[in-house]
């Protein structure tokens, strides 16, 4: 038998068929449209859900059960998005509405839950009990698994890691707090760094790379200028490479996990990223002197944790 998992955005609703071997065989993708009524976008969900099962070439009667990666505060025990809000969602009984235009049992998580859960059944976490994944994009989401299971605290609320404080009074964050890890870490957070530099210092390499328009920085100017020996870029990456060390020392002293991976297209950079941001945290980990220590890796899946983890869901509350 097989699973459906839906990744769901405020751009692309993605669906995809997953087998017993964590590998996705069938896919489906529609716009969400997030502005629309939550009932127009049910409908599409169950409309990725079809095509994905077709390109997959099989049948919904090949189908065990189906999970959801949404955005926002999620009760997935009563299978409700609590509030997301970037979507017209308050209070909403997705996966009831998903059962009654797709006929089989759905269960929900954040999406950010649900690909570190991807991560750690089949990706960067495999083998291990204890794993914390990060994905930085245009904030920095997170999702922490203790003991094989999702943490997200008494009230479903938990594991907002790009929410904690890294410099009190600091830069202004998206959710309306000063200072919040996210605001330094996330790839939105990168591109006003290097745009910032530019400004400061117009000869750097980067305005070359740029073609002289600020409009055109994106997530690796400043790693590419820093690969052509360009100071400043250095300078950026440095320094971009310390807020991401702050938050993971943070992390690793509160959880210890036995992994913590980095996701999100600023992981690409591998070793680059990944170097720099062990030598920093070997020095603030608290447990230093303890043999068994945190590993720091980047992601496995890409974009397929979110599919691979919304269609395991069913294990951990079924």
């Amino acid at each position: 038998m097989y699973r459906v998992g839906i990744d769901l955005g405020g751009t692309n609703i993605v669906a995809g068929v997953v087998d017993d071997d964590y590998k996705i065989i069938g896919t489906g993708k529609l716009k969400t449209n997030a502005s629309r009524p939550a009932e127009e976008i049910a409908d599409d969900m169950a409309k990725t859900v079809f095509m994905a099962v077709e390109d997959a070439g099989l049948t919904l009667d090949d189908i065990e059960v189906m999970g959801i990666g949404s955005p926002g505060a999620i009760d997935p025990v009563k299978g409700v998005v609590t509030y997301a809000n970037n979507l017209p969602f308050s209070n909403l009984p997705i996966c009831e509405m998903m059962k009654e235009r797709v006929g089989k049992d759905f269960y929900v998580e954040n999406d950010a839950n649900a690909a570190a859960y991807g991560e750690f059944i089949a990706g960067a976490g495999r083998g291990t009990k204890n794993f914390v994944a990060i994905t930085l994009g245009t904030g920095v989401g997170g999702g922490v698994i203790i003991d094989g299971k999702i943490y997200s605290g008494s009230n479903y609320a938990g594991g907002e890691l790009g929410h904690t404080v890294i410099s009190m009074n600091g830069e202004m964050c998206s959710c309306g707090r000063h200072g919040c890890w996210e605001a330094y870490a996330s790839a939105t957070a990168l591109i006003n760094q290097t745009a910032q530099a530019m400004h400061r210092y117009p000869d750097s390499l980067m305005w070359k790379l740029c073609d002289g328009d600020i409009k055109n920085i994106s997530g690796i100017t400043a790693f590419n200028a820093m690969r052509n020996n360009d100071p400043i870029g250095k300078m950026v990456v440095d320094r971009y490479c310390e807020y991401i060390a702050v938050g993971i020392s943070n992390i690793i002293n509160i959880f210890q996990p036995d992994v913590i991976c980095i996701g999100g297209g600023i992981s690409r950079e591998g070793d680059t990223l990944t170097d720099p941001i062990k030598a920093f945290v070997a020095g603030e980990n608290y447990a230093r002197s303890v043999k068994q220590k945190a590993v720091i890796k980047t992601a496995a899946l890409g974009n397929d944790a979110g599919i691979i983890g919304a269609a395991y869901l069913c294990d951990l509350y079924r």
